[in-house]
């Protein structure tokens, strides 16, 4: 599936390289919004499983809708979808309305066992229940939608759709770490929410190893993805660039890990008899916006013809 680069970054040791550089990858910075992007609406949804309003961008355009989840340094005033890329634009006429919430830095959006520095976090709650139940006024439809996530958010897609696949029958992993309770995936969870927040993992799913890592964990829950027949579109880069851009450094290093729990998030799905999936693995490309919104403007018709949109490709 993926093409042959003719230079290939070093694989040795990249887990450990991935441990060092974490903390610069995810402090990269926004850049500017699209020049001449529509803007979508802003409406502030109360969640009464978190004790305050949560804002959410959105664009009406069909009944169905695809949820768009932000990855770990989800900033509180827009969507990284709407800073980072021209998602809304794209997806405007489609057939599909565009739901983006805003906010849930290092959240992995579950439901937290524990505070979280303070705050409630209770996403899966909002997000499969107070928002669709909100959005219902808004014309759209509480089943047969599709839900995108990137980096930190991509497992979190997938674990959605794991346990709501009436609500999500269409789910996309962009660039995500697929194996979080496995290997040294608590370990680098751990880093990456220390960094971006000070959060502590355990207040999320308990300690490392148990039933909460299991239940979070897309390949352990592959099974129950197959079972549900959840169309599926899963993304990782090897780590080499492509035309679309160079990346940074720490995304080349981090995509290679990321690389490999897609692989054995793949072998889980297809062992588990699953068969309804797209699999971008190893072709070029890095830990990068860039990168995920060719993606999302790829999976676009294939999206649309699952959750029958009428709108155009």
């Amino acid at each position: 599936m993926g093409n042959n680069a003719t230079h290939r970054p070093r694989r040795v040791s990249a887990v450990a390289a991935a441990a060092v550089l974490l903390p610069a990858l995810i402090g990269l910075g926004a850049s500017a919004p699209p020049a001449g992007a529509a803007g979508p609406e802003f409406f502030s949804v109360p969640s009464p499983s978190m004790g305050h309003n949560i804002t959410v961008e959105f664009q009406g355009g069909g009944a169905p809708a695809v949820y768009l989840l932000d990855g770990l340094r989800a900033r509180d005033d827009r969507s990284g979808w709407d800073i980072e890329t021209p998602a809304f634009n794209e997806y405007s006429g489609s057939g599909m309305s565009v739901v983006a919430p805003v906010g849930g830095r290092s959240s992995f959006y579950t439901d937290w066992y524990g505070s979280a520095n303070g705050q409630t976090y209770k996403w899966e709650t909002f997000l499969t229940s107070e928002l669709p139940n909100y959005l219902a006024g808004k014309g759209v439809r509480s089943t047969r939608n599709a839900v995108v996530g990137v980096s930190m958010s991509g497992s979190s897609a997938l674990t959605l759709a794991a346990y709501h696949p009436q609500q999500f029958t269409y789910a996309a992993s962009l660039s995500a770490l697929l194996t979080p309770s496995s290997g040294n995936g608590p370990t680098l969870i751990g880093m990456a929410m220390n960094d971006e927040g000070g959060f502590n993992p355990q207040d999320m799913w308990g300690p490392s190893g148990s039933a909460g890592w299991q239940r979070n964990d897309p390949t352990v829950q592959a099974g129950r993805l197959a079972g549900n027949g959840t169309r599926l579109w899963i993304y990782s880069g090897n780590g080499s660039p492509s035309e679309i851009g160079e990346g940074s450094l720490p995304g080349q290093v981090i995509e290679q890990v990321v690389m490999q729990s897609n692989v054995a998030f793949r072998d889980a799905y297809t062992g588990a008899g699953g068969h309804n999936a797209t699999f971008n693995i190893d072709s070029n490309g890095v830990h990068s916006w860039g990168y995920w919104n060719a993606q999302l403007v790829a999976m676009k018709g294939d999206m649309q013809n699952t959750l029958g949109a009428g709108g155009r490709v």
